[in-house]
């Protein structure tokens, strides 16, 4: 064969070979687009959720303060008093609608979506005279207290009057915060229990009853211990006969009147424009009450996301809530809180002690990227870190799995460490606001606040971890859906000195993007490690816009998504 023909056989076996080739690459990229990764495609997964005490936060209309209510047992400043100076305050301090729309832009400006706030319902107008009284650190004491919490309902229906103003009206409220603050507002619901109810040492005219839309009394407890009550009495009827929390009225859970009377009021607060609901004490009633409710609300409203308060460490008891047959509830990841306190409070903690919580694949909640993640609220004493501790625990709750959620006064280390009665729902105001905005855990969350809200793979996206050692920790988010692919590879630093963290598991090629500053790394198809430099108590984020094309990493994202 001469020179010519030779050449002429190799150029045709090279344009067969670079055709199959393309036959080849379009078929495997045909099949990775065929790869479906995601957390979960729940909209409000995407949501970042600012909590605070609407009496604590800010006073925004004096003329709503009441400061004359309650008599003999007065509801205005009450304060306790500690050691050196500490003060905690179990009456009303005037936080109301106005001062949170007054400061709604301090919030969104944050990079928060969603506001929940304590319940709106009106509470008794006197403070409680029975129980063990409250002092200054005591845990479990409602001797003194008022219902400035909103967690003490007496008309499910009816807005307390500390709360609204001329012209601001709860619709007015929620369609302000959504039209001109883009901010969703999440119901807290109460149906455990109503206000505190006996053991007062003479009967008050506001505690122990409860009232219809109408103004109409349908419920009184007339002060009696819970055994006393008559079944035969229909004041008793949405009584039990047993004792619940301390002691506020427990709800009868088995009579249909209480159903619907607590259904249709959270119909009618959403008809207003609440756009999600936070159950409280969830675990206080059986699945099958709040099966029922579930039910009715997704009846009327397919979609609405709902998460309970079921304050238990044990993840397998809180993990019932979130199944089909007990209602579906999305839950406040309480083992999660707890992880991250063990971690970010210490500065010789381990990142790997942190995956404790996750469950991604063992189907322990019926999606654990739906819950809700935090470190601290209300019932509990504040995370107690350093402003260091903040900002690395606030880079893990916006970039790993769950909703996150954080309690007012964390972005700037308020009252830290503190329980209840020692001051941990002290009120914020409007000093501490601007005071905040200049704060480091302030900002660096508004950094990372921001990132998450402009980015679907850190909302929604699978987690695929990498490597958790010592100070340092690593992670995929991936989504891939209907043509919308991103993968964010988070790499966090919790220690003060900057750390140059070598990857070499699952790389993955591309043109990645810092969410931070734009700038790109590429990392291409022979490199077997890269190195990513991140700041002391820092975090990297890098953005990736095209389909996955790591066979390794693909078969963990099916591994993931076989188990959701």
């Amino acid at each position: 064969m001469n020179t010519k023909n030779i050449i002429k056989k190799t150029l045709t076996l090279a344009c067969i070979g670079f055709l199959a080739s393309c036959a080849s690459d379009r078929h495997q990229s045909s099949n990775l687009q065929a790869v479906s990764a995601y957390g979960t495609l729940n909209p409000f997964a995407s949501e970042q959720i600012y909590f605070l005490l609407t009496d604590r936060f800010v006073d925004g209309d004096p003329l709503n303060n009441h400061t004359d209510q309650g008599g003999k047992y007065k509801t205005f400043n009450v304060p306790l008093y500690g050691p050196n100076g500490m003060q905690d305050n179990i009456g009303y301090m005037g936080g109301d609608f106005q001062g949170i729309i007054d400061h709604a832009q301090y919030i969104k400006d944050m990079g928060f979506t969603a506001l929940w706030t304590t319940p709106i319902f009106d509470n008794p107008d006197e403070a409680f005279s029975g129980g063990q009284k409250t002092e200054f650190g005591s845990v479990g004491t409602d001797g003194g207290k008022t219902g400035y919490h909103g967690y003490w309902g007496v008309n499910f229906y009816k807005v307390d009057e500390h709360l609204e103003s001329p012209g601001l009206s709860f619709a007015d409220f929620t369609r302000t915060l959504r039209e001109k603050y883009e901010l969703k507002y999440v119901l807290d619901i109460v149906a455990n229990h109503g206000s505190p109810s006996y053991s007062m040492p003479v009967s008050q005219a506001s505690m122990g009853k409860i009232y219809d839309e109408q103004g109409k009394l349908v419920a009184d407890h007339q002060n009696l211990h819970p055994s006393k009550l008559d079944p035969n009495n229909p004041l008793h009827k949405f009584f039990n006969n047993k004792p619940g929390l301390a002691q506020l009225s427990d709800i009868n859970e088995n009579n249909p009147e209480v159903l619907d009377y607590f259904v249709n009021s959270y119909f009618k607060w959403i008809d207003q424009g609440a756009y999600a609901l936070r159950v409280d004490t969830i675990k206080e009633m059986p699945h099958h009450f709040w099966k029922k409710v579930a039910d009715r609300v997704q009846e009327r409203h397919p979609g609405m996301f709902m998460f309970g308060e079921s304050y238990s460490y044990d993840a397998n008891f809180i993990a019932e809530h979130t199944r089909p047959e007990n209602g579906g509830y999305s839950v406040l990841d309480f083992p999660g809180r707890q992880a991250i306190v063990n971690v970010f409070e210490q500065d010789n903690s381990d990142y790997a002690s942190i995956l404790s919580y996750l469950h991604l694949k063992d189907r322990m909640y019926q999606n654990p990227y739906e819950l809700v993640t935090f470190y601290d609220n209300h019932d509990m004493a504040r995370m107690n870190a350093s402003d260091e501790g903040f900002i690395n625990a606030n880079n893990w709750l916006f970039t790993s799995r769950g909703i996150p959620c954080i309690y007012y006064g964390s972005e700037a280390n308020f009252s830290t460490g503190l329980k209840e009665h020692e001051g941990n729902r002290n009120y914020f105001g409007k000093e501490r606001i601007e005071a905040a905005k200049n704060h480091a855990i302030h900002n660096n969350l508004t950094k990372i606040a921001h990132i998450r809200k402009n980015s679907i793979a850190l909302q929604r996206g699978l987690q695929v971890n990498l490597e958790f050692k010592g100070n340092t920790a690593s992670f995929y988010r991936i989504y891939q859906h209907e043509g919308v692919n991103q993968t964010a590879l988070v790499v966090l630093n919790k220690s003060n000195a900057a750390q140059s963290v070598t990857l070499d598991n699952m790389l993955i090629p591309g043109k990645w993007r810092d969410a931070a500053n734009d700038k790109y790394i590429h990392i291409t198809a022979k490199q077997s490690r890269v190195k990513i430099d991140v700041p002391g108590n820092g975090v990297r984020v890098l953005l990736l816009d095209q389909v996955i094309n790591n066979p390794d990493v693909i078969q963990e994202i099916n591994a993931s998504m076989a188990a959701l």
